[in-house]
């Protein structure tokens, strides 16, 4: 045994050489519990002072805790003021070590706890070799004498499963929190509105083929580039989207997008191939999203990082969704996964163990033959800590590339959204605001009392209620009496369809403001003949009224039934029901100026 040398337990292999990695791991641990305060319960029930390597993490890790167990600010101003009162900060470091962790902020310390234990675990193994080596070369040492330092070893692992201090109860009872220890857990911050929020796992579901993906594409755009998305404040962050089926269409869809709103997808990034959660490689693939640190990561689709698991065992979905929440922890991203659903209904395909851990869960789903006549619906289905907001519905544009061509000459194409809920509407007949509107634009006084306003819509053919040309009348006059903000309506030549009625005005009407006998001059028993009819009964001359005019969205009394499809001002085809009940009378895509329109893929989910 003369051979062997003798080593002391706190002998080190180099002290010279670059620091060891778990180093940073206790560094990237203290950084992420003093900035954010929410992981020190989880990190305290894996983790001990003497777990630490350096006596100044320790040192600091005590000081943080007493800080959060009194309720007290941890950030590192707080934790210097303690170790000051304590007279250990200059042992600590000082207050320029402290200012040195700030670059090790990264989130999940509750991840870098692990990894601290795993190294301080495999240091208490370290100490067991030596001692059994120690003790098996001194020159009485005996045959089995080393047993005892194996026992103490094991006790100790025992000791550490079961919470630290050997009792189970201490650690449960480490992780409790008061009412005001409550205020120390920050909120959920959004990232998409009241949709998608940071450190979740949210998930789209929808039936195949039912644009899931180019819902999902058109969220990754905005949060990339920092663009409201339909509506919802954005907060701008990194997007890495793994695409793990149809990684070969993504391009088009990309180009698409950035040529409709006129700017380059930024700060999103492609992984163009499917990464088994349940393999090896997820570890690899947690540890490089833990340092690009992405706001927004994409599973497209669960089935296919998944594969070989049975869908319907909540046991092994369980395991697939446990791993997908170590990505969660790891890099505090709000991780979007899309999942298809069964052939009946609207739930996730598969066991329901994945919807419990959901923060926010989307149903997508599609009605209408092609991009022209299509509407898009995403319903929000769960909403873990706010109310379900309202479905959000969406248009399909036909998007033509640039450049590109396919074999026979035709030109290559993509969709891309349009809400339906953000794009201004227009006005409908007959009602009180679409006659102001008119008058508006007639330049008709405002001054004008109910009895001429009524004249007026007889000579024009505009056939009202008068209840409703009364209102019209009162809201023209309280707008200019008292001059309301409130009561201000869109400009008539955005909103008014340009086939409005026609009368013999070619000037602008000279301004008549009326004289006081103008009440008794046009009595309203002069009016069209009204007895016996209700009030708001329609003018019933003249006798042949205009027919009412295509794509008004709306019927106004006196008209005939609308035909059962409404067809497109621009092209003639009919457009779809529920757009055209919204008061749309064109696609998306026909021009009303040019009186263009694409042409219309029969087939734009497998076109796009």
């Amino acid at each position: 045994m003369e051979n062997v040398r003798h080593m002391n337990p706190r002998d080190e292999a180099d002290t010279h050489g670059p620091e060891p990695e778990y180093i940073d791991d206790e560094r990237y641990t203290l950084a992420g519990c003093m900035a954010e305060p929410r992981y020190i319960p989880a990190t305290r029930a894996v983790l001990t002072g003497g777990d630490f390597s350096q006596p100044a993490h320790e040192l600091i890790w005590d000081a943080l805790l007493h800080l959060y167990d009194t309720g007290e600010p941890t950030n590192h101003f707080a934790v210097r003021i303690e170790l000051e009162k304590r007279k250990t900060l200059t042992r600590a470091g000082g207050n320029g070590y402290l200012l040195h962790l700030n670059d090790y902020v990264a989130g999940g310390a509750d991840y870098f706890a692990d990894k601290v234990r795993a190294a301080a675990d495999l240091r208490t193994e370290v100490k067991l070799g030596r001692e059994i080596i120690q003790r098996a070369t001194q020159p009485d040492a005996v045959p089995g004498g080393a047993v005892t330092f194996i026992d103490d070893y094991l006790q100790l692992q025992r000791e550490r499963a079961a919470g630290r201090s050997g009792d189970p109860a201490d650690a449960l009872l480490a992780e409790l929190l008061d009412a005001s220890s409550l205020d120390n857990m920050p909120t959920l911050e959004p990232l998409v509105g009241d949709l998608l929020h940071l450190d979740s796992l949210a998930r789209i579901i929808g039936p195949s083929g039912h644009m899931k993906s180019f819902v999902t594409i058109d969220l990754a755009a905005h949060v990339g580039t920092g663009k409201p998305w339909h509506g919802h404040h954005v907060r701008q962050g990194t997007v890495v989207y793994l695409v793990a089926e149809g990684a070969r269409g993504i391009r088009k869809r990309v180009r698409a997008w950035e040529k409709h709103h006129g700017l380059k997808m930024d700060n999103v990034l492609f992984m163009p191939r499917p990464i088994q959660a349940r393999g090896d490689e997820w570890d690899i693939w947690i540890e490089a999203m833990r340092r690009l640190q992405p706001a927004m990561i994409v599973i497209d689709t669960q089935a296919r990082v998944s594969v070989g698991v049975e869908e319907n065992s909540n046991t092994e979905l369980g395991v697939v969704v446990e791993r997908m929440d170590d990505l969660r922890r790891a890099t505090t991203a709000c991780v979007l996964v899309i999942h298809h659903t069964g052939h009946v209904g609207e739930h996730g395909r598969g066991a329901s163990a994945a919807k419990g851990a959901l923060q926010s869960e989307m149903h997508v789903s599609k009605r209408g033959d092609n991009a022209a006549n299509m509407v898009v619906t995403m319903k929000v289905g769960k909403q873990k800590d706010d109310e379900e907001g309202k479905d959000l519905q969406f248009a399909l544009k036909v998007v033509t590339l640039d450049g590109e061509a396919k074999p026979d000459g035709r030109p290559v194409t993509s969709i891309v959204l349009e809400s339906l809920d953000t794009r201004p509407r227009p006005l409908e007949k007959n009602t009180p605001e679409w006659l102001v509107a008119i008058l508006d634009q007639r330049s008709i006084d405002l001054a004008w009392g109910v009895p001429r306003v009524l004249k007026w819509c007889q000579s024009e053919r505009i056939e009202m209620a008068k209840n409703k040309i009364e209102k019209a009348v009162q809201i023209r006059k309280a707008r200019d009496s008292f001059d309301a903000p409130h009561m201000s309506l869109p400009a008539p030549s955005g909103d008014l369809p340009k086939n409005l009625p026609s009368g013999p005005y070619t000037e602008t009407p000279q301004p008549n403001p009326g004289r006081s006998g103008e009440n008794n001059q046009n009595p309203r028993s002069n009016l069209p003949n009204t007895t016996g009819e209700a009030p708001g009964k329609p003018i019933t001359e003249p006798s042949s009224p205009t027919p009412p005019s295509r794509g008004w969205g709306g019927q106004g009394e006196g008209e005939e039934n609308p035909p059962p499809e409404t067809p497109c001002t621009v092209c003639g085809t009919p457009l779809n029901p529920d757009w055209a009940h919204r008061g749309y009378d064109t696609h998306l895509g026909c021009d009303p100026t040019t009186g263009s329109h694409p042409d219309r893929p029969t087939h734009p989910h497998t076109a796009a």
